[in-house]
């Protein structure tokens, strides 16, 4: 039996379909070894690692966005009709608070909300250490300093997942170690190849990437800017995903970073894209690899 290993890429609440992904697996009863995340993949794989099974992580996630402190992201108002669903989340923040109040707290801090509004609302979060997890795990982050991609194994939870999911100008970065670090997304979108780094040798990913659409003719910096962000993320993901041994791609693209309003529809949409892959999940994870070898190697002698 191999080592199933499962990498959660990054998308605000269109994360929250890894759940669904956990759901089904625990059902079918296939054991993961290895889980490496990066954003919400982070919160909810380190979530998943630490409590061993995903109704946990259902019902703790249900919670946390159900408490009053999320509430204060204001994120609910970031998908009114009144703000265009292909914008990203940056777009659709900046228009929110204004361009204006942007500008003013630019100056006086590196983010929006600060380390005191920050701690409070990772504090949901367990203070474990995640070397000593029931699953292997490790959170993909990006140090502001070097610009390098790290992969973090060792830590408190809390730190680690506050720093995969620190969200450059909106959350203050971490300093960890040496660090300092910001989303993980930015320098990976799926992370199949650090998951191997931590003991998997088959790795399922799970892409919940935004989609990438036509659009019209950028009209100033600021569009060009998204845009090309956009663009670099929709290719850094499909660049990630051929080291992929299968891959999960729930019906989410279409939704916004912050449709947390939406958190059942998109759980299920997880389970729905799991269920239709079990069997071939299960033929890749209880495929023997010295059986297939010997295949391999009789199958030239069969031709003769």
């Amino acid at each position: 039996m191999s080592k199933f290993g499962l990498a959660l890429g990054g998308g605000g609440a269109r994360g929250l379909a890894h759940i669904g992904v956990l759901k089904v697996l625990d059902t079918e009863k296939i054991k993961i070894n290895s889980i490496t995340g990066c954003s919400m993949g982070a919160i909810v794989g380190g979530l998943y690692a630490y409590f061993g099974n995903a109704k946990q992580v259902e019902d703790f996630i249900l919670q946390a966005i159900n408490n009053p402190e999320f509430e204060k992201f204001s994120l609910y108002a970031l998908n009114n009709n009144n703000i265009e669903p292909d914008k990203n989340y940056f777009e659709k923040f900046f228009d929110y608070i204004g361009s204006r109040l942007i500008a003013i707290k630019s100056l006086e801090s590196t983010s929006y909300f600060d380390e005191d509004f920050t701690n409070r609302t990772f504090n949901f979060i367990p203070d474990a250490q995640i070397q000593n997890l029931k699953i292997n795990f490790s959170a993909i982050t990006t140090d502001l300093i070097s610009g390098e991609e790290i992969n973090l194994t060792k830590g408190s939870l809390r730190d680690v997942l506050r720093a995969s999911s620190a969200i450059p100008g909106i959350f203050p970065p971490v300093k960890f170690d040496n660090y300092l670090l910001v989303d993980g997304s930015i320098s990976e979108s799926v992370p199949v190849s650090k998951v191997k780094e931590i003991g998997a040798d088959k790795v399922l990913a799970v892409d919940v990437t935004r989609q990438l659409k036509i659009t019209g003719t950028p009209k100033n910096i600021f569009e060009i800017l998204y845009r090309t962000e956009d663009i670099t993320s929709y290719h850094l993901s499909l660049e990630r995903l051929k080291e992929a041994d299968l891959i999960i791609r729930p019906q989410v693209k279409n939704l916004t970073w912050a449709d947390f309003n939406s958190v059942q529809d998109i759980i299920k949409k997880g389970e729905i894209a799991t269920e239709e892959m079990i069997p071939e999940i299960k033929k890749m994870i209880f495929k023997d690899p010295f059986i297939q070898k010997i295949k391999n190697l009789i199958k030239p002698l069969a031709g003769k």
